[in-house]
């Protein structure tokens, strides 16, 4: 039997025998001691039939298959905890937005020139460690501010990170860097039900990025949400491959078809924004930024109420999953037509409808210094039938009205050159919805 705690955070109710044995532990005495035991047993059978399940190797996406999904038993989530999202299309009521305030190129570091297109080198040649273009930056908090009017018209709650300064050197045993900003909250936290997990990060420059949300995070974790900090890389040399061989998209397509990457698997390191959430099932890609280990302690950490499936896509430069792979409903799924998942078939055999959007219409000579055009199918549902979608790019929007979805269309051009779209400058903290499984 299923009870709701609240309307967005529904768990099992815990069967009579449990709450009995739990009963007994909290009395004590002889028989507090035999419950103890007895529960011990219980969860001992448990865990050591969920290994033999869950040892399986995540080196390679073509592992990945479809399964059924069995009912896991939860402790009930407080009802008055505000952190509560399950996947990219409940209706969203609570939301965190970056802030591009005091934005800085990192610097030109092995791990940002693998993730960064040739082009834009000589950019962050000259201007890393230094401010983004004043006038540019300056139309990028404006739009931005707007993004935030509008969702608040649409009946949103809207936080905001800590300004910080990130002009600051800063120095770890293992390297010296400068910071970047927190404009992109999809980077950095990853909300699982009621769980806010902290990512670890993958780019030197983003090492302290996390201290611009720390005030909300606590303040979540005060009013009954967990949080989590997945284990901090050093960041040292041996995290990256310092001769990672880029010098065009050529060889950057050959070097991820090989799975090679910039990042090794030295420690485990993983950005949010490589795992998207459809329920019971998170999808993540092996990227310059997400290592296997990272993939893994995710897996780990999440299992056994959530599995964790990697799929890969015909991409030479993978950073960030919601720009090749968003999925914007149960069983719906936007697929970059340019950068085809490898394992589009099992979705499709799940009953999944996967839609191609069309080529984004931004021109060529906008700058992109830290992302493609594609940010054009990187959009933010506000519920099945409401999306946030750039106002520039008229023909993704015919296609969402042609799949009965309204449009909220909002201009963020100057923000998509930091590096994201809707999906990306946004972390969802509650959606109204319960867990349920949509990939069977």
């Amino acid at each position: 039997a299923i009870s709701s705690c609240r309307a967005c955070c529904r768990t099992p109710r815990l069967s009579h025998t449990r709450n009995m044995l739990r009963v007994r532990c909290l009395r004590g005495g002889s028989r507090g001691a035999e419950a103890a035991h007895l529960i011990g047993a219980m969860i001992g059978r448990a865990v050591s039939q969920w290994a033999k399940k869950a040892f399986q190797s995540t080196s390679s996406a073509a592992a990945v298959h479809p399964r059924a999904v069995e009912p896991i038993v939860t402790e009930p989530v407080s009802e008055d905890c505000p952190v509560c999202s399950y996947n990219e299309w409940d209706p969203l009521e609570e939301v965190i937005v970056g802030r591009a305030e005091n934005a800085h190129v990192p610097p030109f570091t092995v791990e940002v020139k693998a993730n960064t297109y040739e082009k834009y080198w000589p950019f962050y040649q000259q201007y890393g460690g230094q401010t983004f273009p004043k006038d540019h930056l300056t139309k990028a908090i404006t739009e931005i501010e707007e993004m935030c009017n509008i969702l608040r018209h649409e009946g949103v709650i809207v936080r905001r990170p800590e300004p910080i300064d990130w002009s600051a050197e800063y120095k770890t045993p293992d390297f010296t860097s400068t910071g970047m900003y927190a404009a992109m909250p999809r980077d950095i936290l990853l909300v699982v039900g009621n769980e806010i997990i902290e990512a670890p990060m993958a780019w030197r420059a983003r090492f302290f990025e996390y201290r611009a949300y720390r005030p909300l995070i606590k303040e979540y974790f005060s009013k009954g949400a967990k949080w989590t900090t997945a284990p901090k890389p050093t960041m040292s040399d041996q995290l990256y491959d310092q001769d990672y061989p880029i010098h065009s998209v050529e060889d950057r397509h050959k070097l991820a078809a090989e799975g090679k990457f910039v990042t090794t698997e030295y420690e485990p390191c993983f950005d949010a924004a490589d795992f998207i959430r459809a329920g019971r099932d998170l999808f993540v890609q092996r990227s310059q930024v997400t290592n296997f280990m990272g993939i893994e302690w995710m897996r780990r950490h999440l299992a056994p109420t959530y599995k964790v499936h990697i799929i890969s896509f015909k991409d030479p430069n993978p950073m960030h999953i919601d720009a090749t792979f968003n999925i914007i409903g149960p069983g719906l799924v936007l697929s970059n037509p340019d950068r085809p998942c490898r394992q589009i078939q099992m979705f499709k055999k799940a009953g999944w409808r996967v839609v191609q959007p069309p080529t984004p219409l931004i021109p060529d000579d906008h700058p992109l210094w830290m992302s493609s055009k594609w940010l054009s199918m990187n959009v933010l549902m506000l519920d099945e039938k409401r999306v946030m979608v750039d106002a520039n790019e008229t023909t993704i929007q015919k296609m969402f009205e042609n799949l009965g979805i309204k449009t909220i269309k909002v201009n963020i051009r100057h923000a998509n050159s930091l590096g994201g779209g809707f999906h990306c400058w946004t972390t969802d903290v509650r959606r109204r919805g319960s867990l349920q499984s949509y990939f069977q």
